[in-house]
């Protein structure tokens, strides 16, 4: 006898997480549900930021558009490993490839706008403080004016 379904209701959309003794694919169960896609717009703080991911290794820059892509859809809702928050409405989000690690610090400001304020290539395991302290100046500017 199958499990009944813990999610059941109009335009819900939801996964059947077991594949059962037949191991079928996992199937989406509602094609018909209303989903609004939160449309953010990415700025960047200065031009010297995009030029700086711009230079970035190609497998991080790749790793970093993918996410641009996931920022834009999910905004706020974007989480650990992507995104992490780092205080104060300052965010960092973690783009990685084969060369290594990349940062890009963003904020979102009033509207669907998102600024990405600083970015670099991680050589350490933590996140050095000269890197967030600019992240944070930069933030302060963009809210006050």
């Amino acid at each position: 006898m199958a499990r009944p379904l813990r999610i059941e209701y109009n335009g819900a959309l939801y996964h059947i997480t077991s594949r059962g003794n037949k191991k079928k694919p996992l199937t989406e169960v509602s094609k018909n549900a209303n989903i609004t896609k939160m449309n953010f717009t990415i700025e960047y703080f200065h031009s010297r930021v995009k030029c700086e991911i711009e230079s970035w290794p190609d497998g991080i820059l790749a790793d970093y558009a993918r996410l641009v892509e996931l920022l834009m859809e999910f905004g706020l809702d974007l989480r650990m490993p992507h995104s992490r928050a780092m205080g104060g409405g300052l965010f960092e989000l973690r783009p990685r490839g084969r060369e290594g690690i990349g940062r890009a610090f963003y904020c979102f400001v009033s509207g669907k706008r998102i600024v990405i304020l600083h970015a670099f290539v991680k050589k350490t395991q933590e996140t050095p403080e000269k890197e967030l302290r600019i992240a944070r100046r930069r933030m302060k500017e963009v809210q006050n004016g």
